[in-house]
């Protein structure tokens, strides 16, 4: 079984590869065959990679998040679903320029990562704890959209601003349709991060007899909410838009990276993989 994962983990890393050699080159040639193909490497990379997730977790009869590369992993194949269905939705192609690299980052950071294997248990079967990571992992993926639609915004902007009529100007879309993308992924990712941090706190509370722990993970997730619920609050009633939310945007996925990185590795934590 564990040949199995190998295999379809490096298959999956390959697709995913693949397809991000295919945008960087739809950026350059602007062909619409082009970013059908890179699409369609990118699909079944996340096709291999739901089937590798499904493998493992029918190994380890719990949910694929108890080792570091697991985490890794599953974030990866979160990032391409979040993408795959926003693309379908908006169509905006150039999007997978910027969302794909970050799903071979993640792979890459899943095979070379230190694997401790954590023995099946019903703590980790709990409905509380898959709606937690569930939730979490979409939610946070989401906002993996909005950092990218951000850092295409500013460059979008920075373009404008200095008259640099490039090949990127060319290809990215409008200042206004990269704001109403990253509108769009915090009015999705905002509630299920907020289920998310429900649902861990009830979890908690039924394993630890206590709903909070003063645990570095939950100081830092609660800063991260506060993050995107002040974004939320300023464009609902100040009426944030263009740049602020932007870097906001970039600021809360930022967030997110050291609460995934810092908790899980660096810091003593019930969620550490260091520590246990």
């Amino acid at each position: 079984m564990n040949e199995s994962l190998l295999l379809f983990s490096a298959i999956t890393t390959l697709l995913y590869a693949i397809g991000t050699v295919g945008y960087l080159i739809y950026v350059i040639r602007s062909e619409s065959t082009i970013h059908r193909i890179a699409f369609w490497f990118l699909l079944a990379g996340f096709v291999s990679h739901t089937i590798g997730l499904l493998l493992l977790v029918g190994n380890i009869k719990q949910m694929p998040v108890t080792t570091l590369p697991q985490t890794f992993s599953l974030f990866a194949w979160a990032i391409v679903g979040s993408y795959l269905a926003f693309q379908l939705k908006f169509n905006i192609r150039v999007l997978g320029t910027f969302v794909s690299p970050l799903a071979v980052i993640f792979m890459l950071l899943s095979s070379a990562s230190p694997s401790q294997l954590i023995p099946s248990s019903q703590l980790f079967k709990s409905f509380w704890l898959t709606l937690h990571v569930a939730t979490m992992f979409i939610g946070n993926a989401i906002f993996a959209l909005a950092f990218c639609a951000g850092i295409m915004y500013l460059i979008q902007e920075r373009q404008i601003k200095t008259k640099s009529f490039g090949l990127l100007y060319r290809r990215l879309p409008s200042l206004e349709v990269l704001d109403s993308l990253n509108y769009v992924c915090l009015t999705f990712g905002f509630p299920l991060i907020t289920i998310g941090l429900i649902s861990g706190f009830v979890y908690a509370g039924a394993v630890w007899r206590s709903y909070w722990h003063w645990d570095p993970k939950e100081i830092l997730s609660v800063v991260t909410w506060l993050i995107y619920a002040v974004l939320l609050h300023e464009r609902l009633a100040v009426g944030w838009r263009g740049r602020r939310a932007a870097i906001m945007a970039i600021i809360g996925f930022s967030a997110i990276l050291v609460t995934f990185v810092g908790a899980s590795i660096m810091l003593k934590s019930h969620h550490s993989f260091r520590f246990g």
